[in-house]
């Protein structure tokens, strides 16, 4: 089973690197290994999707956000990102996210776009590998301006896993789609005085400038956070599958880490935030601080 999941992570990252390029079966099966038939059982397998649909859903998440964020012509971005026509391209975001893209870029709704999760993740929830050495943890105190939050609440979630169970990872997705003042979505534990009678600790959502007026995602909350000081705690880089580990390590320097050091306390009032574990920057959750007096 290992080996499988091996070969489908490796497709995976294939895909990922070569995403504006023609990728066939061939090519898959040539980094997975396995026959080109087998390539693609195994694919299917264990994402949910043929590496056809999987790879249009890719290239139509990352021409969205093209879309909201560059100055596009409709007609380079579809030939750019592999699609035979712009009609073809058009017909094909329409179904995805239920409008059109000339619409969409000059008007960036929320959309649910595509987030796919490299296999391991899932095979490392079932076995945990080890990460071998120490790692380091660096921290360094930023600022968080006044912002306005838009989140997803769950019902009891205290944690990412439980979460998604409630709430479905596709969340992610749409918020990926709203344009972030952090460049990012975020997942939050949110102080009591942020929660609303029978909902969750953990939500996650998307921070936007204190002027935003635009959509709000049916189902969706707005907060208002204030401006605040924060520690961040930032692990080192680490290997995609270790991601669990990676943030055992950051909680546990987190939890011995007294802020009265450097003249701060914890500041119980902010939520807690956490960022996506992306193996090349490392594992970063950052805890609010107010100055001690």
């Amino acid at each position: 089973m290992e080996e499988q999941i091996e070969a489908v992570q490796r497709m995976q990252e294939y895909i990922d690197k070569h995403l504006c390029e023609n990728i066939t079966l061939a090519d898959l099966a040539g980094v997975s290994m396995f026959s080109p038939w087998y390539s693609h059982r195994l694919f299917t397998y264990h994402t949910g999707l043929g590496p056809a649909d999987y790879i249009r859903r890719l290239r139509l998440s990352k021409s969205a956000l093209k879309l909201r964020d560059e100055s596009c012509r409709i007609a380079d971005l579809a030939f750019e990102l592999g699609f035979g026509s712009v009609d073809g391209y058009q017909r094909a975001f329409f179904r995805e996210f239920g409008c059109n893209p000339r619409k969409y870029a000059s008007n960036p709704v929320p959309i649910y776009l595509f987030t796919p999760y490299g296999v391991k993740y899932k095979a490392n929830r079932k076995e945990k590998s080890s990460m071998e050495n120490a790692k380091n943890i660096f921290i360094q105190v930023i600022e968080k301006p006044e912002r306005k939050v838009i989140i997803k609440r769950g019902e009891k979630a205290s944690d990412y896993w439980s979460y998604c169970q409630e709430v479905g990872c596709e969340v992610w997705g749409l918020l990926r789609s709203i344009k972030s003042i952090s460049g990012e979505p975020v997942c939050l534990w949110l102080p009591a005085a942020y929660r609303k009678p029978n909902t969750s600790e953990y939500v996650q959502g998307v921070e936007l400038a204190c002027d935003y007026n635009g959509e709000i995602p049916e189902g969706f909350d707005i907060i208002q956070l204030p401006a605040a000081k924060y520690l961040m705690f930032q692990g080192e880089p680490f290997a995609e599958e270790d991601y669990e580990q990676a943030i055992e390590l950051v909680w546990a320097a987190m939890k011995k880490y007294d802020p009265s050091v450097i003249g701060y306390q914890w500041d119980d009032a902010n939520p807690r935030i956490q960022l996506e574990p992306i193996g090349t920057r490392g594992y970063i959750e950052l805890m609010a601080v107010k100055e001690n007096k």
